[in-house]
């Protein structure tokens, strides 16, 4: 839209709802032209923390358009590590008590922030469902609220030993490696799509800003996870929320999500450094192209 609006985009799937086309304000226009400045006076190449089963023909285009060598390098996810932190124990030991991939993980990062409405919605979504979960709740600075005041002291009650809240911070890998978690309530940033299609974890998306909106295209696009679709006025609702979670993780439309996740999984397991190994020798190249043309 930015550098060559006269090139269309031959990938439909992907795409920006109406009101999300275009920047909304100066800051915005000023960022996205620092980024195309950046990418004309980079390298010959540009290093995706991605691999080509999941995105391949789209780096292909933007080989193109960018004139630049995309290489993917990944994906790169954090390696399993068990620090003996008592909330760490609690929590894994807790899980370990659940019916194999019967849980739900719900996480929306650490820069992305639900509404009060929203975090309600969600909880009553949760309740609904009857699947187990492990919910993370996270506040921005300066409006952290207790626990029981965010999700109503009787919600906490009602649900009992059938879920688990956690303020903060929590082993997010564990939780996704962990044999009794089904499914991956996320906003879709980039890191924990990536950790749920290593783990093969199927995905409930809840995008919120930034690139997650693009990133839950491709999620639905190869098929590991459907959206939680808001209604016209960009809301949430506690029943869709809860038909999407039981269709991924317990019902039998969802099996062909399930099936894709654990593809996506083997895939990753098969390939293991595959992609350094390739971007090792682009790095190689380029270092002898260089002494080349200094020579």
């Amino acid at each position: 839209m930015f550098s060559k609006p006269d090139i269309e985009f031959p990938f439909p799937e992907i795409h920006l709802n109406p009101n999300q086309r275009a920047p909304r304000n100066k800051h915005d226009i000023a960022e996205m032209r620092r980024r195309i400045e950046s990418t004309k006076i980079s390298c010959k190449m540009m290093l995706f923390n991605s691999f080509r089963e999941l995105e391949g023909k789209y780096n292909d285009y933007l080989s193109i358009l960018m004139e630049k060598k995309i290489i993917p390098t990944g994906p790169l996810v954090q390696e399993i590590i068990i620090d003996g932190d008592h909330k760490d124990v609690e929590i894994l030991q807790w899980l370990g008590t659940k019916d194999e991939q019967s849980t739900v993980f719900v996480s929306f990062g650490s820069e992305s922030f639900l509404s009060k409405e929203e975090r309600e919605e969600v909880a009553h979504g949760l309740e609904l469902s009857g699947v187990s979960f492990v919910r993370i709740v996270r506040f921005p600075a300066g409006e952290r609220i207790e626990v029981e005041e965010a999700l109503l002291a009787e919600f906490l009650r009602r649900i009992g030993e059938r879920g688990k809240v956690v303020e903060g911070w929590a082993p997010h890998v564990q939780i996704l490696a962990h044999p009794s978690t089904g499914g991956f309530v996320s906003h879709c940033g980039w890191n924990s799509i990536l950790e749920s299609l290593k783990f093969g974890i199927p995905i409930v998306a809840m995008p919120i800003h930034h690139n997650q909106p693009f990133n839950v295209k491709l999620v639905e696009a190869v098929g590991f996870g459907p959206e939680v679709k808001r209604d016209e006025n960009t809301s949430l609702d506690r029943e869709n929320i809860a038909h999407v979670i039981r269709k991924v993780v317990v019902d039998e439309e969802g099996a062909d999500v399930r099936t894709k996740a654990r593809e996506f999984s083997e895939i990753i397991r098969r390939k293991g450094d595959e992609e350094i190994d390739g971007l090792v020798k682009e790095l190689l190249q380029l270092c002898t192209e260089g002494k080349l043309l200094q020579n």
